[in-house]
């Protein structure tokens, strides 16, 4: 029943620009299923590192992100748009989360994505992809991370949450990271060995943990994936030389990290250090009046060379990701591009 809402959701898109089956003049239609064709012939963490440069550098024109959040059932609605000067495009993104969808058989993540023509405003692409592409461009960006400020050696990845994200972002780091030693943790056991069973079939060792201190015991590369609206990773629990990628933390009201944790860290990376003003773990450790400004850096710039990311294996690193529109008008774009010129 769930299929059949979505094809006649779709129908309804291609009832006004279809006629006795002739495309009319308008914008082109993706579905879902086109767009994971596409994906698969685009290097998605090349186009997200290409991105924060250039946001970085002052190239691309991103306004304060629009939301909605809801409290019965929990969710939010994140709307994100911007351009990149002297582009080809603009891109509005509406995505959502709601977190008890589990419960109704349907994915949390939700959207779509509107590509138009920066030079005449027409609308050249509608983007049907069900919140996949915010899913994928926020998997490859924590592979752009743990790419450039992980510690050369990674004993163990810990990943802290079982959902799709955290799925993806072990995926992605399967692709650059040759460690197989995996320690997972999650609230709800079920949602656990679901995980667990995920990756079954792969070179991955997964062990799970008995709690969030055996994921800093064990590992050096971490990632936060939920929308916890309370620290779960405790300063104590970190050891020397630990990279900590956060998630999960893209609202006011979300925090993954103990405040503290920023305080003991020797470099903070934020894809964007405006944004992280109003949201993030940057946000919540400013609100807790942990000094953080002679330690904070963008990503781009670090990407760049600008400024220095990782100095030695013993730093204590963490990338607070809020999600910026730029890495939404990139894979936009790339998406737009690979489905014309395949056809699919």
């Amino acid at each position: 029943m769930i299929a059949n809402k979505r094809k006649n959701k779709k129908r309804l898109f291609d009832i006004r620009f279809r006629k006795k089956g002739k495309q009319m003049s308008g914008p082109s239609i993706t579905d879902l299923s086109s767009i994971k064709k596409a994906l698969s012939h685009i290097d998605t963490i090349s186009i997200m590192e290409e991105g924060f440069i250039a946001y970085s550098n002052g190239e691309v024109v991103v306004p304060p992100v629009g939301e909605m959040l809801f409290s019965d059932p929990p969710g939010d609605v994140h709307i994100k748009y911007g351009y990149i000067k002297h582009d080809d495009f603009y891109v509005i993104k509406i995505a959502s989360g709601f977190y008890q969808n589990s419960q109704l058989g349907l994915p949390s993540s939700q959207g779509m994505m509107l590509l138009f023509n920066q030079k005449t405003g027409e609308l050249q692409s509608i983007l049907l992809d069900e919140g996949h592409l915010t899913d994928i461009r926020t998997a490859a960006a924590g592979a752009v991370v743990a790419k450039h400020l992980a510690p050369k050696l990674i004993s163990g990845i810990g990943i802290i949450g079982t959902g799709t994200q955290a799925r993806l972002q072990l995926e992605y780091l399967s692709k650059i990271i040759t460690c197989k030693n995996v320690w997972v943790w999650g609230r709800n056991q079920k949602n656990v060995s679901k995980f667990v069973d995920h990756f079954s079939n792969t070179n991955l060792e997964i062990n799970i943990a008995s709690d969030i201190q055996e994921i800093g015991e064990y590992c050096n590369l971490i990632v936060t994936t939920t929308p916890s609206t309370s620290p779960l990773l405790k300063a104590s629990y970190i050891k020397p030389g630990t990279h900590i990628t956060a998630m999960g933390s893209d609202t006011s009201d979300k925090i993954e990290l103990e405040p503290a944790l920023l305080g003991k860290a020797d470099l903070i990376i934020s894809d964007s250090i405006s944004q992280s003003e109003t949201r993030g773990e940057i946000f919540q450790a400013r609100k807790n009046n942990v000094p953080l400004d002679n330690k904070l850096v963008e990503l781009g710039n670090t990407l760049s060379g600008k400024i220095p990311g990782r100095q030695d294996d013993q730093q204590i690193t963490i990338a607070d990701l809020t999600g910026v529109a730029v890495q939404d008008i990139q894979i936009a774009k790339a998406v737009f591009k690979q489905v014309k010129n395949e056809n699919f």
